[in-house]
């Protein structure tokens, strides 16, 4: 997917494109296995006297913890995306309201990755972007394959021509999570 065509510059392309790791979504997934639970063991203990209303009630606040304990999670994940560029990096974000933020590559003074053991069995990690900006750093968090985002983000830096990029190892199926993807589509 990447950005729309109309957001690109004149010569602009997408070099990379992603969302955060899918480990965001490990949590809301185990609280929608709880809630459901929840809700079947609240529904079944409910005393007789007390139904239907009361399962209808239960169901409800199951509902209501789903959707915001899972599916506003979910969508937050599903929402928020980090594009690199030929010219800039692009973090956007937003379920309802959209963000956008854009920083061109030519007040890039400083790019670093960092990764914990839990990122690297995961094979994600940190991104830090320090900016010409006063007290400007841009901390990417859970970025997939973060070590081939710093690598590639350094060879825009200086200039390096694609064609002598070494060969990179592309995930082919993005699934579980949306890989960084060469062509832009994520």
């Amino acid at each position: 997917m990447g950005l729309p065509a109309k957001l690109l510059g004149a010569d602009e392309q997408v070099v990379l494109h992603t969302r955060t790791h899918a480990k965001a979504l490990v949590l809301p997934g185990a609280a929608f296995v709880l809630v459901g639970a929840g809700v079947g063991a609240g529904a079944a203990l409910i005393p007789s006297s007390a139904r239907p209303v009361g399962q209808l009630a239960i169901v409800a606040v199951g509902v209501l913890l789903a959707i915001w304990w899972c599916l506003v999670p979910f969508l937050r994940w599903r929402t928020t995306t980090y594009t690199l560029t030929t010219r800039r990096l692009v973090t956007r974000s937003g379920i309802l309201n959209k963000r956008s933020h854009g920083l061109p590559l030519s007040r890039v003074n400083d790019v670093s990755s960092e990764r914990g053991l839990t990122d690297r069995m995961l094979g994600c990690g940190t991104l830090v972007v320090q900016t010409a900006a006063e007290g400007g750093s841009i901390v990417l968090v859970d970025v997939p394959e973060v070590e081939l985002v710093h690598h590639t983000m350094t060879e825009l830096l200086l200039g390096v021509p694609e064609a002598s990029w070494p060969e990179r190892s592309w995930p082919e199926d993005p699934r579980p999570y949306e890989g960084w993807r060469q062509d832009g589509r994520g």
